[in-house]
């Protein structure tokens, strides 16, 4: 499905029906990274997975990319929809975004799952990294990114017993526009610190980590979920840092025992 949603041609996947559940994809992916919930979780549920802007069939339009306009674009989609609050799912970059839309637009959340991503801004370190990751893009494109990623992201397990994971995971990165890819580094490097934020947490929130994750520890994600009043933390031991692709059945049971037990909320 697609809509205008302010300057960008917004491209999302919908299914089912009942309590809404907006997926946020991850770095550098698009709403296909959600198929193995849009597929498997029950049609009671209305599950929303759209492409952010620049990414999958979305346009990325003239404005600056950065969280708060992912997060904005987002609010655009759910009026062109008519929905006035939803659980929000966002994994790894699709957090950062879940924290502007709690910062921006709290009226809309119903609930959060945040997944495999963290409250903090880039450490100096971490902030580099990506300015030169997005140089090297620049010049070697999207493969750059895909021969970076994929081994930092998946588990050992999902490399050896889920091989077709890994080739889909790059076909995602490689299949992502350079210049989107460099524009989603430089807005991950430049986001605010979203720490301050978890003790004001008040709708229902589930924290899940993968427990081979490489790229954002379970015990880092633990502490998250420990700042945020009455949140769940859940992990899932053989995940990697993409736990909705590598053990989707794992990951769909813990999101569905969250949507059956805050309904009504």
């Amino acid at each position: 499905m697609q809509a205008q949603v302010g300057d960008i041609r917004m491209h999302w996947r919908e299914v089912g029906a009942g309590d809404v559940v907006l997926f946020v994809h991850g770095f550098p992916f698009d709403s296909g990274m959600w198929a193995e919930q849009l597929d498997r979780i029950p049609r009671r549920f209305r599950l929303i997975a759209p492409d952010l802007r620049g990414f999958g069939s979305s346009t990325r339009g003239e404005a600056p990319v950065s969280m708060d306009r992912f997060a904005d674009d987002l609010v655009g989609l759910l009026d062109h929809l008519g929905i006035d609050r939803t659980v929000v799912c966002g994994l790894s970059m699709g957090g950062y975004v879940a924290f502007a839309l709690w910062r921006r637009h709290p009226d809309r959340i119903r609930a959060l799952v945040l997944c495999a991503t963290r409250a903090g801004a880039d450490t100096e370190e971490a902030r580099r990294a990506r300015f030169e990751l997005a140089g090297r893009v620049r010049e070697g494109g999207s493969r750059v990114a895909a021969d970076e990623q994929v081994p930092r992201l998946l588990s050992e397990r999902t490399f050896r017993d889920r091989p077709e994971v890994a080739d889909r995971v790059r076909e995602m990165i490689e299949s992502t526009d350079r210049a989107t890819i460099v524009a989603a580094l430089e807005a991950m490097a430049a986001r605010p610190d979203s720490t301050p934020l978890l003790a004001g947490i008040s709708v229902p929130t589930l924290v899940v980590a993968g427990g081979d994750d490489r790229v954002v520890k379970a015990e880092e994600m633990r502490r998250m979920a420990d700042a945020i009043p009455e949140a769940r933390f859940q992990t899932i031991p053989e995940a990697g840092h993409l736990p909705p692709l590598e053990c989707p059945a794992e990951f769909n049971l813990a999101l569905v025992h969250f949507l059956e037990a805050i309904q009504g909320h």
